[in-house]
């Protein structure tokens, strides 16, 4: 499969662990993506901005699969609203913080990012479930162009490698990561498939047209 991949899932429902496990099926990827090198170099790209994106980078790039990952509410809720938690401040100062891409995905998706909101477990349902029918609104008719996984399924694992249509590997699964509110893993991935997401830390225009 040489076609770009676009991990869509919510932040907190895997992706670490998906976009490790990507790297030592032996696929180019980056868990997030600022610059368009990124966009070049890396064949799965995960979290921001493709959860957000994910409709125009479709647009762009023809016969793109993308993998759609879910979790349990009553294991997210707890650990995006900690995430959130932590990054309230960041995501909504005018002079510094996040940069501006993760800034736009942040509050486009949990609309309106307020302390009270972060801390509404139904509130961060309602994005949730929105999230997910967006997905299968779009994509409805095109089954063969997206897998909907939750790793914490037993076969998971095998459903990942017949969309990908790898017949033999040596991985035995999954490797459960960032668990406890933990977000330092992908950091810890060393290999040469690991695409970097910013130039030493600074962001390009991204290279695909948002739409409007």
């Amino acid at each position: 499969m040489n076609n770009k991949i676009f991990v869509i899932g919510l932040p907190r429902t895997a992706t670490t662990s998906l976009c490790k496990a990507m790297v030592e099926l032996g696929f180019a990827t980056a868990h997030t993506a600022y610059i368009e090198k990124c966009f070049e170099q890396a064949q799965v790209i995960a979290d921001t901005p493709i959860f957000c994106d994910y409709q125009a980078l479709d647009q762009y790039y023809p016969n793109a699969k993308f993998i759609n990952l879910t979790r349990e509410l009553s294991q997210w809720v707890p650990s995006i609203k900690q995430l959130l938690q932590r990054m309230h401040v960041n995501l909504q100062r005018e002079d510094g913080g996040f940069n501006t891409i993760i800034k736009r995905c942040y509050n486009e998706v949990f609309s309106p990012l307020t302390t009270e909101n972060i801390n509404n477990d139904q509130f961060l349902i309602d994005c949730y479930q929105r999230h997910q029918q967006n997905i299968q609104s779009y994509f409805l008719g095109r089954e063969q162009d997206i897998l909907h996984i939750d790793i914490s399924a037993n076969d998971s694992f095998e459903r990942l490698l017949a969309f990908l249509a790898i017949e033999q590997t040596p991985l035995a699964g999954f490797d459960h990561v960032n668990r406890g509110g933990k977000v330092t893993a992908w950091k810890q991935v060393k290999s040469p498939l690991k695409v970097e997401s910013t130039r030493r830390g600074r962001m390009d225009p991204l290279p695909y047209p948002l739409i409007k």
